[in-house]
């Protein structure tokens, strides 16, 4: 009942959150290990922004516990993607998002702009992408959150830009606590906001696609050879990343 609801919110709105999904101890243990790599990376880069004023992304490591099987291969999460797409599903990106203090709004945007065919780019098509995504803190309305306008993602680009900027469809801001998961379909339009606090809003990300397709559009990292190793299978099959020789 649970992914047949959120699968229909999902389809409805373009995005649905799973609230407490994931235990604070398993997001604490990320961050513990993340935080270093992150802030060393902010020390080099402060100046660099690549995603905007005040605005990183960083692709993230496959050492554990950065990476654990419980974030890329949730079987309730997986119901919901597989649902919304198909059986064959692979994850192909692994990324950090982190707005710092001074970050502005954004304009309205969706993800992956280039279109599956370029002669129609207002064709309307099933998803073939959706974005998983949650927060290493609390992200609250200071925090810089996302916010998504609802069932934009079922319009055509234009029609769906006039009605945010019209205010016929209101942004919405997607609050989420340690544990919590974000689904999202990234053509929804949405935007990031200021994160008016002194510490980094890191928000990671998984991609999943259709297994046909691929587009090489964010940098990832390598997987570990000894990390390869100890997933199953099944596992393997659902992982479209480099592997250490």
């Amino acid at each position: 009942m649970l992914t047949n609801d959120k699968v229909t919110e999902l389809q409805k709105k373009g995005f649905c959150v799973l609230k407490t999904h994931w235990s604070s101890s398993l997001i604490h243990t990320c961050r513990q290990a993340f935080w270093p790599i992150l802030l060393a990376y902010l020390e080099k880069h402060r100046d660099q922004p690549n995603r905007g004023p005040h605005r990183h992304f960083l692709p993230m490591p496959f050492e554990p516990p950065c990476f654990v099987p419980e974030f890329f291969f949730d079987p309730d999460i997986l119901s919901i993607v597989r649902s919304a797409m198909d059986d064959r599903v692979v994850a192909d990106q692994w990324g950090c998002d982190v707005p710092l203090k001074n970050s502005t709004y954004q304009g309205a945007h969706v993800d992956y702009q280039r279109p599956l065919f370029p002669e129609a780019p207002a064709l309307s098509l099933p998803a073939y992408m959706l974005v998983v995504s949650f927060g290493l803190i609390d992200i609250g309305p200071v925090h810089g959150p996302i916010e998504i306008a609802p069932g934009t993602h079922r319009m055509g680009r234009n029609e769906a830009l006039r009605a945010v900027e019209l205010a016929q469809i209101e942004m919405q801001p997607v609050l989420l606590k340690l544990g919590d998961v974000l689904i999202r379909h990234p053509w929804a339009l949405h935007r990031g906001t200021p994160n008016r606090t002194d510490t980094p809003r890191a928000l990671l990300t998984i991609r999943y696609v259709r297994h046909w397709y691929a587009d090489h559009s964010r940098e990832v990292n390598i997987i570990p050879r000894t990390v390869w190793q100890s997933l199953t299978t099944a596992q393997q099959n659902l992982m479209r990343f480099p592997v250490e020789n």
